[in-house]
């Protein structure tokens, strides 16, 4: 029987305290060094006599653009442990935007994304002031920068994605910034920044001069963040200095489904480990460059007219900063250098420099990869394509040894192949779907607020929205169970920023008959589902809770999990925050007992035998190693057996962009 699973930074491990608690030397020094090279944008103003004048782009014309169902569905969503009367849903024209291209909206997005108290500026990290906040179609003139909040999903609509335009007098270090310097530090210790989400914007930054160091989003974050269909209109100009992306750190992350046009660099990035796919760069100086890492894959990543494609050579051959970038299924066009290195064989670091390419082609790119002393892979004026070539350490078993060429590519089972690439299946959102497609949990009788047993009529409105072919919406709040909820063939479910489930009780608190808070399927039953946005969590002793568990078999298109997260302890209303769980440095266990209490989880995940076909995209099963919602963001004792368990026999799983943290057994 053959079976496949395909992984893209999978099963890791990651801690998560904050760099500013648990600070790593060698990430400070090249965090430093890139903020240094690039002062002139965190601290960009306009120049002098630049006037608020705005450059002609095009403008959507909300009228022609198709509804969107997210902007007109009744919002209901709460957050169940926050401040009375929480406003979860802002449409940004509520708040005075107008998105005609030409009055200042800056004051009224920032106060849509604001209001409510809010984690903002001195607040460590919460869960207790989720938002989505919306734009229709239009375009949104600003001044200075939108400061993304905590725990935030700015989604635009994707039928006419609107446009963030940047004035000409425009000062400040990104048009979206999402973690200010308010002092020397960033606002949220970047390896914390968790549950945010930005999709369906461009950034236009046109009217900026092209000679200005200006940023179009400032981004470090770490695990369950996201940015998908976006696009960034910069400077093509001799001499431009404009960036799209800016990440100087941060502990994961994932992108997709994104154009940078023009541009100095298009991407100046530096982060513990990410993944990037469907990137496209055009007529840029340098498409992406690399001030430090540990592991970036990057996959279908294509780049035009470029001067350079991938720099990495930062910190030299003395002291290389990046660690590694494996590139898949990708191609270069018409870009004189592929990827510049500083890599040579005695570069310190076991990691330092190192290249993998497997199936990447290139047209027109006289050099592929250039070294410290020249062409170390050579390109050509023709088309040519690289099926396995690296360089680095190897371990064939035995190692290291050093590796810079070609060697054998890896094998590629169709049953994972879309043609000759990995298949991949991007979020749905559902836009092309009328608003009467649609059913709600909270119009449905379900509460939401962590406190009513919300299983009976939760089960009620799965089952319609399965029978008439609807998506569910689960509107903002934390609906909490007693038993389980089965996810029957032809569900959809879409949150509202992390809707959560969150079991509690008895029926969940035995290891030694375990149960699934969620159930997808029952076993030997065929069928497809998607789901996105949510979280399922626990609450309280529920030591024999197995909070997700995949049953289902089928063929043809796979169900699909999109930014679905387990999360066990860590937040207001699970029972198992500081209060509960504190930390015990001093305290062996044993010969001291676990403290029950703290038993949380018996597995996050479990794909079972007869299961196959499931496609997962950005998925974080953590089990708290600290309380989101303490200001000190202390660290606890909680106890979960697994994280993800595969024991499907059939094949096919995907598992793209896949963390499983902190669980006694990965």
């Amino acid at each position: 029987m053959h079976f496949s699973v395909y992984t893209f930074v999978s099963l890791a491990v990651f801690h998560h305290a904050t760099s500013y608690q648990f600070p790593i030397p060698k990430v400070e020094v090249a965090v430093e060094s890139m903020l240094h090279n690039l002062s002139a944008y965190t601290t960009y103003k306009a120049p002098p006599g630049v006037q608020n004048h705005t450059t002609p782009s095009f403008v959507p014309n909300p009228e022609a653009a198709a509804p969107y169902w997210l902007e007109n569905i009744n919002h209901q969503g709460i957050s169940a442990f926050g401040p009375n009367g929480y406003t979860v849903f802002r449409n940004v024209k509520n708040y005075g935007a107008t998105g005609n291209g030409v009055t200042d909206d800056t004051a009224a997005i920032n106060a849509a994304i604001s209001a409510g108290g809010r984690c903002g500026q001195g607040c460590t990290s919460s869960t207790k002031t989720p938002a989505v906040v919306y734009f229709p179609a239009g375009t949104y003139l600003i001044s200075s920068p939108i400061v993304d909040y905590y725990y935030t999903q700015i989604i635009g609509n994707p039928n006419a994605m609107p446009v963030l335009k940047a004035s000409g007098g425009f000062s400040g270090f990104a048009l979206i910034d999402a973690d200010p310097y308010y002092t020397s530090n960033l606002n949220w210790g970047s390896t914390n920044v968790f549950y945010r989400q930005v999709r369906n914007l461009v950034f236009d930054m046109t009217s900026i001069p092209s000679g200005s160091a200006a940023t179009g989003i400032h981004w470090p974050t770490a695990q369950a963040t996201s940015l998908q269909n976006v696009v960034f209109q910069m400077s093509a100009a001799a001499g431009t200095q404009h960036v799209g992306l800016f990440i100087e750190s941060g502990s994961a992350g994932f992108m997709r489904d994104i154009v940078f046009n023009g541009g100095l660099k298009g991407a100046a990035i530096g982060n513990q480990q990410f993944t990037m796919r469907n990137m496209t760069f055009n007529n840029a100086v340098t498409a992406i460059s690399h001030y430090w890492d540990w592991g970036w894959t990057y996959e279908g990543i294509n780049i035009n007219n470029c001067g350079t494609g991938i720099s990495i050579d930062a910190g030299g051959t003395s002291s290389p900063e990046v660690g590694s970038i494996t590139l898949i299924d990708s191609y270069f066009t018409n870009t004189p250098v592929g990827i510049s290195t500083a890599y040579v064989p005695s570069s310190n670091g076991f990691t330092a420099g190192s290249v993998i390419l497997e199936n990447v082609g290139i047209t027109n790119v006289p050099v592929m990869v250039r070294g410290p002393s020249g062409t170390t892979l050579g390109g050509t004026t023709g088309s040519t394509t690289f099926a396995a070539w690296g360089q680095g350490h190897q371990y064939t078993p035995n190692g290291p040894t050093s590796l810079q060429g070609t060697f054998a590519p890896n094998s590629r089972p169709a049953s994972l192949l879309s043609g000759s690439q990995y298949y991949q299946r991007a979020k749905p959102q559902y836009n092309n779907l009328p608003l009467s497609s649609f059913q709600s949990t909270r119009s449905s009788g379900c509460a939401g607020n962590g406190v009513t047993d919300d299983t009976y009529a939760l089960q009620q409105v799965i089952n319609n929205a399965a029978a008439a072919g609807a998506v569910l919406f689960w509107d903002a709040g934390t609906y909490r169970v007693t038993s389980t909820l089965s996810m029957p063939p032809n569900s959809k479910w879409v949150g509202e920023s992390y809707s959560v489930i969150m079991s509690s009780g008895s029926y969940f608190n035995n290891m030694n008959s375990p149960q699934p808070v969620v159930r997808i399927g029952n076993s030997g039953q065929t069928g497809q589902v998607e789901w996105s946005d949510m979280i399922v969590s626990t609450q309280g002793p529920q030591a024999g809770a197995t909070l997700i568990e995949f049953n289902l078999a089928a063929s043809g298109t796979p169900s699909g999990f999109w930014d679905v997260h387990t999360r066990i302890g860590g937040f207001t209303g699970s029972s198992l925050s500081v209060a509960n769980c504190p930390k015990t440095p001093g305290t062996a266990t044993p010969p001291a007992a676990v403290n029950s209490n703290c038993i949380s989880g018996y597995m996050a995940m479990h794909v079972t035998p007869t299961a196959s076909n499931l496609y997962m995209e950005n998925n974080w099963f953590w089990t708290a190693d600290h309380d989101i919602d303490d200001p000190s963001n202390t660290q606890l004792t909680i106890y979960a057996g697994r994280g993800l368990y595969i024991e499907s026999t059939a094949g096919t799983i995907w598992l793209y962009v896949l963390y499983s943290d902190l669980h006694s057994t990965l």
